[in-house]
């Protein structure tokens, strides 16, 4: 193994070719979601009084609705699940997650409360 006595070193174990792939596929999996007419419902009905924030109406494979499920979870900071064909995120998000559909893409309606 090589010792490496500077930073400039390290250079030679850096591909510059590997790093644009990289994020080029990071931007193509964040962006290779249909853009969709989405609904975003409130509710507390069946929850024991608990807020959620539903998604309706996406139309994609179970892997598509979990990734987006997941950018969602992870932007709001909350948990959630995939149930019934909706994504269930805990808490009410629902303007914050109209707003990060939008920036990606979708069109989103605000139905109810």
């Amino acid at each position: 193994m090589k010792k490496f006595s500077s930073l400039s070193d390290l250079k030679s174990l850096i591909n510059p070719s590997g790093i644009s792939s990289i994020s080029s596929v990071a931007i193509n999996k964040k962006n290779k979601l249909m853009k969709q007419s989405l609904e975003a419902h409130y509710s507390i009905k069946g929850r024991a009084g608990k807020p959620v924030t539903l998604i309706k109406g996406f139309k994609g494979t179970k892997n598509e609705m979990k990734d987006l499920a997941k950018i969602l979870k992870n932007k709001c900071g909350v948990g959630g699940s995939i149930k019934d064909g909706e994504i269930i995120i805990q808490g009410q998000y629902r303007d914050k997650i109209m707003s990060i559909l939008i920036d990606m893409g979708h069109s989103v309606k605000r139905i109810g409360g």
